[in-house]
């Protein structure tokens, strides 16, 4: 039975609160596209997408109708483009980049994930062929994102491929410099890459999923930091395992009302439902910002000493919320912190309060790593490798996922004030505090080994 008090909970979330689904992803397996012939290849890709998506955008309109909630993006995630690359020439790499972004402007959706490499062990030769590719096939597209996943706790990171990542980070970066390096925001370096999640950039269809799948991302950053106000306000000397508590309970609900979309989205397209992932993903909105969640528990600036804590008790917080609420729970689940996409977060970089350094040691205890920020142009590949490492060595030795989402920004330098506009929103070049002094570390290349946490067998 339903009580009174959740569904006007529920409803002031949607009125009053920026609660919305902030993607439905389709995932679509690929594989029975591959060829020699990468004229027919395409051809397949162009026809299988189509054919599966066609219904997709209606369908979420619909549904959103329907329930009164708003589904912001709807998106494709497609099985690693890599493998169709298999047996290729050079050439053929960016004509699968400008054909899987031509099927995702045929059934209008707002991007599609999937041109992805997983190199955390080896890199195969049409794995080799995205990687070097991404400098074009970013920079001739509009919806494609890519990702590249470098590093498992099983495996190790692969040096190697970091270094390579690196350079194609900031040749991407270059080849967008008309756009201050757009092209690099829709790229992720990952460890621990999660195979089911709905949100972009990192987005793809993994191995053991079905052929077609609906995966769902809700956020609500708003809500929960309305709830964690109205606390505070009602008890001021309220403790930190009572805003804990607070916090489970509204994640149980932003949990539940996105999973009656998903679902019903995916009965209308008779295809899958997948995974619901709970993240709380900001947008550049005010009142729809992670950062000011923590401002509501306390942290008056973000990056003060306690940030690394709040950080740690909401993304647990969220996570056992959504969990209780949802059988389905996947993807990453927990608090993203993007830089750029966050008011709140941009603000504290732009008055020097959160550093570079201070997010890296967030990352420890959020969902996901260092996500939209923004660097130099003329910073070096090899340090650009350093941080990938430094971010993969967390999720490795963590047991967890993370990524680097860097953003070079051509003839920037730190301080300078980006906007991308939209979800992507805007920030300030960040300083690198030692810029040099790990390049013959990095240059080594090779594999850094599993460390012994991989052990569990």
């Amino acid at each position: 039975m339903y009580r009174t008090d959740n569904v006007l909970g529920t409803v002031r979330m949607l009125q009053d609160e920026n609660l919305d689904v902030r993607t439905v992803t389709m995932g679509i397996d690929l594989s029975d596209c591959a060829g020699r012939d990468m004229a027919a290849v395409t051809a397949a890709v162009h026809d299988k997408i189509t054919r599966k998506a066609r219904n997709l955008v209606k369908t979420c309109d619909d549904v959103s109708s329907r329930y009164g909630i708003p589904i912001i993006n709807k998106r494709l995630a497609v099985s690693p483009a890599s493998r169709l690359l298999e047996g290729h020439e050079q050439d053929a790499a960016p004509r699968l980049a400008k054909a899987l972004d031509a099927a995702a402007a045929a059934v209008q959706v707002d991007l599609i994930g999937g041109y992805t490499a997983l190199v955390h062990k080896g890199m195969t030769p049409g794995e080799q062929l995205l990687i070097d590719s991404l400098p074009e096939a970013l920079s001739t597209t509009e919806r494609l994102c890519a990702s590249v996943n470098i590093a498992t706790t099983r495996a190790g990171i692969n040096a190697d491929a970091v270094l390579r990542v690196a350079e194609a980070i900031v040749k991407t970066a270059a080849a967008t410099g008309d756009r201050n390096g757009f092209g690099a925001a829709k790229l992720v370096v990952f460890a621990n890459s999660a195979e089911d999640n709905p949100f972009m950039a990192g987005a793809y269809l993994g191995e053991g999923e079905p052929e077609c799948v609906i995966n769902v991302g809700v956020s609500g950053p708003g809500v929960v930091k309305r709830a964690v106000e109205r606390l505070v306000t009602a008890l001021p000397h309220c403790t930190l395992d009572q805003i804990a508590e607070e916090i489970k309970h509204t994640a149980f609900r932003v949990t539940r009302t996105g999973e009656l979309i998903g679902r019903e989205v995916a009965e209308r397209l008779n295809t899958p439902f997948g995974v619901l992932d709970l993240s709380l993903a900001p947008t550049p909105r005010v009142g729809d910002s992670v950062g000011e969640i923590y401002q509501a528990m306390g942290i008056t600036h973000i990056g003060a000493p306690g940030t690394t804590a709040a950080v740690a008790l909401l993304n647990d917080a969220v996570k056992k919320g959504g969990a209780f609420a949802s059988a389905a729970v996947g993807g990453l689940s927990g608090a993203f912190i993007p830089v750029m996409e966050d008011r709140a977060l941009a603000e504290a970089v732009s008055e020097g309060w959160l550093t570079l350094e201070k997010l890296e040691a967030l990352t420890a205890v959020c969902s996901v790593g260092l996500d939209m920020i923004l660097i130099a142009g003329d910073t070096p590949s090899a340090i650009v490798a350093g941080i990938i490492l430094d971010e993969a060595a967390i999720g490795v030795c963590n047991r967890k996922t993370t990524a680097v989402r860097l953003i070079p920004v051509p003839g920037a330098k730190p301080g300078d004030h980006i906007d991308f506009g939209g979800l992507f929103g805007s920030g300030t070049v960040m300083k690198i505090t030692a810029p040099t002094g790990s390049e013959e570390f990095v240059r080594h290349g090779g594999h850094i080994p599993a460390p012994i946490q991989s052990l569990v067998n």
